[in-house]
């Protein structure tokens, strides 16, 4: 039997929230604090999408899970959403997880893409801690920002992310030290890759096809990911036990312990890994990871066939398998 960390008992179930919840980790994560008995409200900007999650975690668990359409951009939006889940099961767990995925080499994206990723992951974050922590001081709460290994270091191809999920970082770590008087504690989590079927709703740019086929296989690749529902359970676990970090998967603990020893060799790493990533000729619309269309190369295709093998599996699994609006990573 799997063991989960439960949360002390209470006469009503702790009342949870978590951004990004109608698909991918979000989703997974919302699975888990059901399963503890939490009420669960998910948040995210497509309402059909919510629905049919929000469906899918009541079949699964049999807990009471509310959806509520936002769009953590708006900060008006989020402290509407946080009073009313708050006055309806009280506030004990917020997760910040809404994000976006863009791949595609520098020259490929311009600052909208930047501002897009910053808009949505860090100041989503942060609009969601912000009007979260009132309430969670009050309840002794937990609050859980997901980051990235991306934001631990500079990932090619993957810029916009990488600064977004460094600012969140970079927040939960200063949130978890003025928070701590308070009772209420911040979690700081890093996954690395995880399948997650996230390759379906990411932007491509560049050589959409091609940058689609090296994402999807590594995002998929045994030995590189890790199984979603593990990660969750694993998330919510160690926003539950209070600790202050989370770091999943051995390469990403491996690419953090890198960093911080040899910071220059690990980035002269990079820049080999990016000569060996698509190039591109110049910019162009970002493409939906359903529209990017199948890499050219046979050779290519047969990799990101083999790659991403479980990641497709976990497309619905995962509420992934409709293109929508972005709203989770």
């Amino acid at each position: 039997m799997t063991h989960r960390t439960r949360l002390p008992f209470r006469a009503r179930g702790p009342g949870a929230l978590v951004t990004g919840g109608s698909r991918g980790l979000g989703l997974f994560i919302a699975r888990h604090l059901a399963e503890r008995g939490c009420t669960v409200t998910i948040a995210a900007r497509d309402a059909d999408e919510l629905e049919r999650a929000a469906a899918q975690l009541r079949e699964e668990t049999g807990a009471t899970v509310h959806a509520a359409v936002c769009d953590v951009r708006d900060r008006d939006a989020v402290r509407g959403v946080l009073r009313a889940v708050r006055e309806r099961d009280g506030l004990d767990i917020v997760i910040a997880n809404a994000g976006v995925i863009q791949v595609a080499p520098v020259e490929a994206v311009g600052s909208a893409e930047f501002a897009d990723a910053m808009d949505t992951m860090f100041y989503g974050a942060l609009h969601t801690s912000l009007e979260a922590l009132p309430y969670l001081r009050e309840s002794r709460g937990r609050l859980g920002l997901i980051g990235s290994v991306g934001g631990l270091l500079g990932v090619p191809h993957l810029l916009p992310y990488s600064c977004a999920k460094a600012a969140v970082g970079a927040l939960a770590e200063g949130l978890h030290a003025e928070a701590a008087g308070s009772g209420v504690s911040v979690t700081a989590v890093h996954p690395g890759l995880m399948r997650t079927g996230s390759h379906r709703q990411a932007e491509f740019g560049g050589d959409a096809s091609a940058e689609f086929g090296w994402f999807s296989a590594a995002a998929g690749a045994p030995l590189l990911s890790m199984d979603a529902d593990r990660a969750a359970r694993r998330i919510v676990d160690a926003v539950i036990q209070r600790r202050a970090r989370l770091v999943l998967t051995a390469p990403a603990k491996a690419a953090q312990l890198a960093h911080g020893v040899a910071p220059g060799l690990t980035t002269r790493l990079s820049g080999v890994v990016a000569r060996l990533l698509p190039s591109a000729s110049g910019r162009s619309p970002l493409r939906q990871g359903a529209e990017a269309g199948e890499p050219r190369n046979p050779v290519a295709r047969r990799i990101r066939s083999w790659g991403s093998a479980r990641n497709d599996r976990a497309v619905r699994e995962a509420n992934q398998q409709e293109p929508g609006p972005r709203t989770s990573s």
